[in-house]
């Protein structure tokens, strides 16, 4: 009884990785419009009145709300009220991997199409500084150039070292991050949405 219940317990929908259920939880659009006959992606640059990362160029999106039905929702929802897109004139194309920078936050990414021209002069000037797109045919010909960002593990105060192998002197290992950089005109696109632009830019090319 208790194997057959542990079986339908691991058949059913589990959550992507440990620690899903309380991660910060958010999602973006990957926006595809057309400008003068050309698909294009486009970008937010964030207000600069913005509490957080003020001026970093980004995908229109932010945190699942326990409201949002699904990620999908929750990134309709944020695409509505940066750029005031009506969900439903939005088409969904796909869903790339969710980006997992840590246990403790994931990022769910969606690819649609919108009119370019019903949001051009709609979009929430409190969060959002301008728009700007680039050609999807430039972003296939481009090499984005990376960078190493070292993340070492600092541990609490509080930390009890008494009980782990050598105390105070375990050798925490460091995390390499890379980061990448796109420069197109006079925006530099990199962080989170360079990662996600290249995952979605090298999934165009298989």
């Amino acid at each position: 009884m208790f194997l057959d219940r542990l079986k339908l317990q691991f058949n059913q929908n589990q959550s992507l990785f440990i620690g899903e259920e309380t991660a910060f939880r958010s999602a973006v659009l990957i926006p595809l419009v057309q400008v003068e006959g050309e698909w294009h992606v486009l970008f937010e640059v964030r207000s600069f009145n913005m509490r957080k990362q003020p001026g970093d160029i980004s995908f229109p999106g932010g945190r699942i709300d326990s409201t949002d039905a699904s990620p999908m929702d929750a990134a309709l929802r944020e695409t509505y009220e940066e750029l005031g897109v009506d969900p439903k004139k939005v088409t969904i194309i796909g869903e790339l991997s969710p980006y997992i920078a840590s246990p403790a936050f994931v990022v769910y990414p969606f690819i649609a199409t919108i009119d370019y021209n019903q949001m051009i002069h709609s979009y929430n000037k409190e969060e959002v500084e301008e728009v700007f797109t680039v050609p999807v045919e430039w972003l296939l010909n481009y090499k984005p150039y990376m960078h190493l960002v070292s993340v070492q593990p600092m541990p609490s105060s509080d930390f009890p070292f008494e009980k782990i192998m050598n105390g105070e002197q375990y050798q925490w290992g460091a995390r390499v991050m890379e980061e990448w950089f796109y420069d197109y005109e006079k925006y530099t696109i990199w962080g989170l949405t360079a990662r996600i632009l290249k995952h979605f830019i090298e999934v165009i090319k298989k």
